[in-house]
């Protein structure tokens, strides 16, 4: 049994007539999940971890929370709290503040079912939009773990996630097959859901008329819940130093396509902090964005099967220190199968004319290391950077590259984008771009990529071969004196950091958490291939 109940009967019948509401949050739930809850209550509750040897009820470490008089908590067993759908899941959400703890001994917080933070409201269907809502807050060290691909973190709008790791104790999101306690095969992609944060962000999927009646309620992919508003300044809280192993996934009755990514980020404000992100083995995009101003800082993604950086629907944030690469994981039969299709798919709007410019972002201090390989999500090839959707961003500082295209190649644009390529809209400046093919077709509407890139002197960039020296001997760094950097503080001082290197990370600096976290990331995705 998962959770034990340790009140007198009448105590729970007394508590089943308010179970639905939980906490003090006053909130009429639209629910879009086809999630089941098989309990017949969300108020029973333990206060015994089945792991304890003494019968201590004190010594049960698992996260709890008061739901109308009742206590409600995991059960210890095995070193691991363990939370049945009881406790929670996406049909029964926890709209009370919730603490997970590092457990000792690397145990995990075991879910077995979706762990989600707040109601899910369609403002449309005459819910109460709860602005400040519960929180989910994970100590620094603490693992948690799911092993249903439907299975995710989900942060409802108006709730929030403060889970704020060390470089020395991060926080891991993960497979539960990674658990050797919780082990019954080896992981891989598509084990768990991944984590998805809707905010009150601007998002081009919803009109003026919408955001003036709070009435935007975009639909989010891979599970139906409800994003977007008018606040890009909004606050979700902080991932930071966090690692995203194994996530993402195609929800069953899901089409191909509509999938749940290893990190969604809907309409997410610029209050929100995302720094120190690892992202490996994922089965759809590492991190996708929709709308919003929210900014990313110091993000590795490896391996992970679809786009590593999905921009779309008006993102406007900023981005630094990005490390990409392509390459291969073993499947669950042991077989190595080939990761990565975009660096970034870049695209710039997702609905026209709802007054949102097209994603504009500033992305500075990037590296993409390509493979000459189609990947096993969609046959499609290694890209470092598609264009597509009239998009607007600007990489700096960035290099590219590709050893060789026999079947691969750095860049690729949709129709929509030719036009914002030619004029100069879309751009690279004090780059690098070290590619076996530079372009699936260098001609873009009047221009090429080579002129796109080198005709402005001002711009900066150096276009070579796949051959050409960039790389440290680690694998991921840039080499001394590639190419003068560009002085991303001009653009914002705020949020950029002044560099002396392109690239993600600097080959000098090699006693800071970034080097050291580039380079864990970067091993644990070389030691799979």
């Amino acid at each position: 049994m998962e959770l034990k109940n340790l009140f007198k009967a009448s105590a729970i019948v007394s508590a089943l007539v308010l179970a639905g509401c939980g906490g003090d949050i006053n909130i009429t739930p639209t629910v879009n999940d086809t999630s089941v809850n098989n309990s017949n209550n969300t108020t029973t509750t333990t206060n015994e971890g089945s792991g304890s040897t003494d019968g201590n009820t004190d010594e049960n470490p698992c996260a709890s929370y008061d739901a109308d008089s009742v206590t409600v908590q995991g059960e210890y067993t095995g070193g691991n709290c363990e939370y049945s759908k009881e406790f929670v899941s996406a049909a029964s959400p926890l709209n009370s503040d919730i603490t997970l703890e590092k457990l000792d001994n690397g145990g995990a917080h075991y879910f077995k079912s979706s762990l989600v933070i707040g109601e899910n409201c369609n403002t449309s269907d005459n819910c109460t939009l709860v602005v400040d809502g519960p929180t989910l807050e994970i100590e620094a060290g603490a693992i948690i773990a799911f092993d249903d691909a439907s299975s995710r973190v989900q942060i409802n709008r108006g709730a929030n996630i403060e889970a704020t790791g060390t470089y020395s104790d991060p926080i891991t999101f993960t497979s539960a097959n990674a658990i050797a306690s919780l082990k019954v095969s080896d992981p891989q992609p598509q084990d768990w859901g991944g984590i998805a944060i809707d905010g009150f962000g601007i998002t081009d999927q919803c009109s003026d008329a919408e955001r003036t009646a709070v009435t935007c309620n975009a639909e989010s992919e891979g599970a139906v819940t409800y994003y977007g508003g008018s606040d890009n300044a909004d606050n979700s809280g902080t991932l930071k130093f966090v690692k995203i192993h194994y996530a993402g996934g195609l929800p069953a009755g899901a089409e191909e396509g509509n999938d749940l990514n290893s990190l969604s980020l809907f309409a997410v404000g610029s209050g929100t902090t995302i720094d120190y992100i690892d992202i490996y083995a994922g089965y759809d995009d590492g991190i996708e964005l929709f709308g919003g101003a929210v900014n990313l800082k110091h993000i590795v993604v490896t391996d992970t099967q679809d786009d590593s950086i999905d921009i779309d629907a008006g993102w406007s944030g900023n981005a630094q220190f990005i490390l990409v690469k392509h390459g291969t994981v073993l499947n669950a039969a042991g077989n190595s199968i080939n990761m990565g299709n975009g660096g970034f798919e870049s695209d710039g709007t997702k609905v026209k004319d709802n007054n949102v410019a097209p994603s504009a972002p500033q992305i500075a201090n990037v590296t993409v290391i390509t493979a000459d390989v189609n990947s096993v999500r969609d046959d499609n090839p290694s890209v470092a950077i598609k264009l597509d959707d009239f998009i607007s961003a600007t990489w700096y500082n960035t290099v590219l590259v590709k050893t060789s295209a026999t079947q691969t190649h750095c860049f690729e644009n949709s129709s929509d984008a030719e036009q914002v390529i030619v004029d100069g809209d879309v751009s690279m400046k004090n780059s690098v771009v070290a590619c076996a093919k530079l372009a699936k077709s260098d001609t873009v509407g009047s221009t090429t990529y080579t002129n796109w890139l080198t005709d402005t002197a001002g711009d900066m960039n150096t276009v070579t071969g796949g051959d050409a020296d960039v790389l440290a001997s680690n694998g991921f760094a840039t080499i001394a004196d590639l190419k003068t950097p560009f002085d991303v503080t001009t653009i914002d001082a705020n949020f950029f950091e002044s560099v002396d290197f392109i690239g993600a990370v600097s080959p000098a600096d090699t006693s800071s958490d970034w080097y050291d976290w580039a380079k864990d990331a970067y091993e644990n995705a070389m030691a799979d291939e």
